[in-house]
């Protein structure tokens, strides 16, 4: 699935754990394209579909920019740059090294997900040619036809994290530094901004400090990876930094704790918050919020144990 979000910008489903929760994006401008994000190698044809359905070809790929290197995000990024032999994939400098050597990447996601769900979902990832990378810096600016994409570094979520604004249109494609956006929590016009605090680089005031300089562009849109475009971003920003503190002071109050028991108490933090956000903003059951944000319970519950564990290690 694929649709037009005006502006010559598409967004395309990637398809993983089921519909609208995983996006990509492709931008257009005189016949020179960019695809923001990748998905997973099962997603390449989803993107090839939709570069032909607005009348283009895989030659006119220009860039290939991984928000960064999570899988769901650059899994597909090896596979879709052989696929378009004129692109060049355009990443954060510290993503760029698991991108021309992604074993430590995938090593390190199948100690995440387990081998069969690694392969089913994400499937092995393939080495980018470094004579096809750029190291984007902070602010950046990269010439696609006749707009400017510029790279914003956001760490947060991740310390690999780039967000790219398009001039043109005034959309920021955010990756996860925008949060999770899904579309089932969108009520009366309003939409639920979560935190994502996954493994391995969660980090509270740098997401605080991104969030105030993407704020600073005054994007008219962010496109988020999970799911789709908000409008008026400036609106939610806030509704964000606060589940952001919500996830804090949830591993706060495990930081003086028994370790045993750790990660279930986590999980079960993590999922009253949530669930709570999540029936409050639809019409849906306690257990249909919880199924749509399952992966993200899971993972966000390890996020926030490693950062417990960093914040040890440093005396904090």
């Amino acid at each position: 699935m694929s649709e037009a979000l005006g502006n010559h910008s598409y967004l395309i489903d990637t398809g993983l754990y089921g519909p609208a929760h995983g996006a990509c994006y492709l931008v257009e401008d005189s016949g020179e394209l960019a695809i923001v994000d990748t998905g997973t190698h099962n997603s390449l044809p989803q993107v090839l579909e939709t570069i032909a359905a607005v009348g283009a070809t895989p030659q006119e790929v220009r860039y290939v920019i991984p928000t960064h290197v999570h899988l769901d995000h650059a899994g597909g990024a090896g596979q879709l740059m052989d696929s378009c032999p004129n692109a060049t994939l355009v990443v954060h400098p510290k993503g760029l090294p698991h991108m021309i050597d992604p074993s430590k990447l995938q090593a390190g996601a199948i100690a995440v997900y387990g081998e069969e769900a690694f392969q089913r979902d994400f499937g092995d990832l393939k080495p980018i040619p470094e004579e096809r990378t750029v190291a984007a810096s902070d602010l950046q600016s990269f010439e696609l036809g006749g707009r400017r994409l510029q790279f914003l570094d956001t760490p947060g979520h991740a310390n690999h994290h780039g967000c790219i604004f398009d001039h043109r249109s005034g959309y920021l494609y955010t990756g996860d530094t925008f949060g999770l956006g899904y579309r089932q929590f969108r009520r009366n016009g309003s939409a639920l901004v979560v935190a994502t605090t996954t493994p391995v680089a969660f980090d509270p005031d740098a997401w605080f400090d991104s969030l105030d300089r993407m704020m600073a562009f005054d994007p008219a849109a962010c496109c988020l990876t999970h799911f789709g475009k908000i409008d008026r971003p400036a609106e939610r920003v806030d509704m964000l930094r606060e589940s952001i503190r919500a996830h804090v002071a949830i591993a706060l109050e495990e930081e003086n704790r028994d370790p045993d028991g750790r990660e279930a108490r986590l999980k079960a933090a993590v999922d009253r918050l949530l669930v709570d956000a999540g029936c409050a903003h639809s019409e849906l059951s306690a257990d249909q919020v919880r199924h749509i944000f399952e992966s993200d319970i899971e993972l966000n519950a390890q996020g926030l144990n490693v950062w417990l564990i960093r914040r040890a290690k440093k005396g904090k």
